[in-house]
């Protein structure tokens, strides 16, 4: 992984500065409900005002602990979710509130791969059909050579032979399978891909090739992006040109990966970063280590104000009530804290 964030940053900012995605006070509740009749008793608040744009060409990682939302923003932004409330602009087109048959022409623009290699491919079908499917649902090949061609053509964008097109998801390793789900997801030539936690079930070692793999495939297809969704922010640092740290619903901090670990500004990024491990026992061994007292409210009844502010060392009384907005500290940085000036 000897990819640098801000060169590639400034290179893709050079040829362009158009947004791909905007969101605005993005808000996903679901309904919990009780009873025969399935009575409304509460929501749970996955999403609760997520706010960021993102350029063409660039990747966004997006981190934090477990039930954080961070999957369900990807998901509401491929319309796997029809959001509570809040924008989402595609290109310039509000797909937030549009029906099925208005954004089925839209929905091939945006791929996702999946967490799972093992669960996300169907077993009943073949590698070569799971790849070719998207080519004959949005009907972008003309005759059966044509798919062929196709076909192999993805198989060898990922590093696959041709020879596997007829093997079936059980005949290969982890890391394949999850070649194969990048590979579909390229099918439809998208213009944004959302990439839902996809090294966290494979090997380290494989984890690097499929990073590296992603990072060829957006330096050779000009003005794809990445949505990297992860919560192991030393593999988001590889391949993101910026990074959002969410925590109960909320981003907390946004800026780029550089400026992010050389100047962590709000307790909650300090304290995930005071967690990630680095190869150098003299500089670990010096590091302080922030241990977070508490456990992370119930997103069913998150506190008032800052969610932060139960688990927050430096929280005051003003963080109880008030809740923060993201507000720009220069370089490129962005941070929801009270305490910042």
């Amino acid at each position: 992984m000897t990819t640098d964030p801000e060169t590639t940053q400034a290179a893709r900012t050079a040829t362009t500065n158009a947004h791909v995605l905007e969101i605005d006070s993005l808000k996903m509740y679901f309904p919990i409900t009780r009873g025969l009749l399935r009575r409304k008793v509460g929501e749970i608040k996955a999403v609760d005002g997520v706010t960021f744009s993102m350029r063409r060409g660039e990747t966004l990682g997006l981190v934090g602990e477990s039930g954080c939302g961070k999957t369900t923003v990807g998901r509401c932004i491929c319309r796997l979710y029809k959001p509570t409330a809040g924008t989402i602009r595609f290109k310039g087109t509000d797909i937030s509130t549009m029906q099925e048959k208005e954004f089925r022409p839209l929905r091939r623009e945006i791929a996702v791969i999946f967490q799972d290699p093992y669960g996300s491919l169907d077993p009943r079908q073949t590698a070569g059909s799971i790849v070719g499917e998207p080519l004959k649902v949005h009907r972008l090949v003309q005759s059966r050579d044509n798919y062929n061609e196709r076909v192999k053509g993805l198989f060898a964008k990922v590093g696959l032979d041709a020879s596997l097109l007829g093997r079936f998801p059980h005949e290969f390793s982890g890391g394949q399978r999850q070649r194969i789900g990048i590979a579909r997801a390229l099918a439809g030539d998208p213009s944004l891909i959302i990439c839902d936690e996809p090294v966290s079930a494979l090997d380290v070692s494989i984890q690097a090739q499929i990073i590296n793999l992603l990072v060829d495939l957006r330096e050779g297809l000009s003005g794809l992006s990445y949505i990297f969704i992860a919560h192991d922010l030393s593999v988001v640092k590889h391949i993101s040109d910026r990074i959002a740290v969410m925590y109960l619903g909320r981003i907390l901090e946004i800026t780029t990966p550089v400026e992010l670990y050389a100047n962590p500004i709000h307790p909650y990024t300090r304290a995930l970063l005071s967690a990630v491990c680095v190869p150098d026992p003299d500089i670990e061994e010096g590091r302080e280590r922030i241990v977070l007292e508490g456990e992370v409210p119930s997103p069913v009844n998150p506190p008032s104000g800052c969610t932060f502010h139960p688990r927050c060392p430096e929280a005051t009384e003003a963080c109880r009530t008030a809740i923060p907005s993201l507000k720009s500290v220069g370089n490129d940085h962005e941070v929801a804290c009270l305490g910042v000036k």
